[in-house]
């Protein structure tokens, strides 16, 4: 008996798995579809690291360490990619909805959970692309990045680690707000200070003090902290690698618990 529950608890898994890889797919042939997208997502990157690092290197207003600033700021860059892409995903949950798909998917048997993570892997494949964009960019501005391959393996596991988080994150206000105007200003509103309330461009001993305890609850901050770990020669970890992708997880789970549990209200 407890083996057939083995069995049972298996097969449920393969399941879940099988339906959630189901939706990422759908979600991810709109990108195939449309390559221009990856090109536009390459100019803002491109504008962070060969105009504003490229300025603030050559001032050294930043205190660094040991690292040149540029080699500081590209992981950043990368963490602040996935973010801008991510946190307005959850706008094609508001046009699905205007289209009929939404209630489509209410009433099929794939769970609200694999919906939501399908969805939230879908943009992973975006971050990927954004990684690959910042990993050349870094290159062609002397950046000292690391080519071990477990390093890269798990940059590219973070940037998707990255993009299911606030791409859920970004489901959970756009089931909140249910409308696109809504949900661009709020996005909008919130985009800037997770980005500037993190040590994607500077180090968060140089904050005020009442901004340090905001990015030490900032997921952003631990995902410019692992991959600066990774990307970077010698790349220094305030909290370390394994802590940085432990709480990004947990924030991640626990995103798509409650945008799974609003997914309904959207249709409504």
């Amino acid at each position: 008996m407890q083996r057939l529950g083995i069995i049972d608890d298996l097969g449920a898994i393969a399941n879940f798995a099988g339906k959630t890889l189901t939706i990422a797919e759908l979600e991810a042939r709109k990108l195939h579809h449309d390559f221009t997208e990856l090109l536009t997502r390459a100019v803002q990157p491109a504008i962070w690291l060969l105009i504003f690092g490229e300025v603030m290197a050559s001032v050294r207003a930043i205190p660094t360490g040991n690292l040149s600033y540029m080699d500081f700021i590209a992981p950043g860059i990368l963490a602040q990619s996935v973010l801008f892409i991510a946190i307005f995903y959850g706008i094609a949950i508001i046009w699905e909805r205007d289209l009929g798909i939404v209630h489509k998917f209410l009433v099929s048997p794939t769970p609200r959970s694999a919906l939501v993570l399908g969805k939230g892997l879908s943009a992973g494949e975006r971050g990927l692309a954004q990684a690959a964009i910042v990993y050349i960019l870094a290159f062609a501005v002397g950046v000292h990045l690391n080519w071990n391959i477990i390093s890269l393996l798990a940059v590219l596991v973070i940037a998707v680690l990255g993009s299911v988080l606030f791409s859920t994150f970004s489901l959970i206000i756009a089931c909140l707000v249910k409308t696109r105007e809504r949900f661009m200003g709020i996005g909008q509103i919130l985009t800037m200070p997770l980005f500037f309330a993190s040590n994607a461009i500077y180090p968060i001993a140089i904050m005020p003090s009442w901004l340090q305890v905001i990015s030490q609850v900032n997921p952003l901050t631990y995902e410019a902290d692992a991959l600066r770990a990774l990307m970077i020669v010698n790349g220094p970890s305030a909290y370390g690698v394994p802590f940085d992708m432990l709480f990004l997880l947990v924030a991640t789970v626990v995103n798509v618990a409650i945008a799974a549990k609003l997914y309904p209200r959207v249709a409504f």
